[in-house]
């Protein structure tokens, strides 16, 4: 059975990941860095709370199988460019590269759609900066998944995708070529990044976009 290291755990995919590891018999531990508790109990459950800034302190605690990547912020939240590029950015490079030093070989990105370091958005271009960064760190397993607006019950209110959300419902039926920014519940991410961490396959590195991502939650 293996391990699991999960980073974004009180966020929307993150929770998700973490609850449908705890329930894979594949997996004998799931391992959580979080600033906050999750608030779930399960004697598979190893929680560390931890200030992501302080690398030093909780890098040689990263040890597992594989890593499962779903942290993000907004820049509501964040109050700054500065502090989303560090949350988006900065900690998960930090810790999947000290994932990979210890010698963790798999490793699984939430990233987004449209997602482009050349991106002249600046959510579009961190994310594309990241996806790129991460490519480069000596893992044997790397997958990056796309999703587009994703459904789910959030901690925080988020009024803005809530209207997206509700507007793309009407349009995308309408205008099929906007299908690749149909929206996705969240429980549809995580299952497919499960999925797709026991599928053995030759690729290392696999950039998986929306549709893949639909598959992938239904095997």
């Amino acid at each position: 059975m293996k391990t699991a290291i999960v980073i974004g755990a009180t966020g929307l995919i993150g929770n998700l990941v973490v609850n449908k590891l705890l329930a894979d018999n594949r997996y004998k531990t799931v391992k959580v860095l979080a600033r906050r508790s999750t608030g779930i109990n399960h004697p598979k459950l190893e929680e560390h709370l931890v200030n992501f800034d302080e690398v030093e302190k909780w890098k040689s605690g990263i040890s597992g199988d594989e890593l499962f990547s779903a942290m993000g912020t907004t820049i509501r939240k964040a109050k700054s460019t500065a502090v989303q590029y560090k949350v988006d950015v900065t900690y998960q490079y930090e810790v999947a590269k000290a994932a990979a030093d210890s010698g963790v070989k798999s490793y699984f990105l939430v990233s987004s759609s449209g997602s482009k370091a050349s991106s002249k958005i600046f959510y579009l271009r961190i994310k594309g900066e990241l996806d790129e960064k991460v490519q480069s760190l000596p893992f044997n397993k790397i997958r990056i998944f796309r999703p587009s607006l994703l459904l789910g019950e959030r901690p925080e209110k988020r009024f803005v995708e809530k209207a997206a959300e509700r507007i793309l419902k009407i349009v995308v039926p309408v205008f099929p070529f906007l299908k690749n920014q149909q929206p996705i519940e969240g429980e549809k991410v995580a299952s497919a990044m499960i999925t797709s961490a026991n599928i053995n396959n030759e690729e290392r590195v696999r950039i998986i976009e929306l549709d893949e991502i639909f598959k992938l939650a239904d095997e």
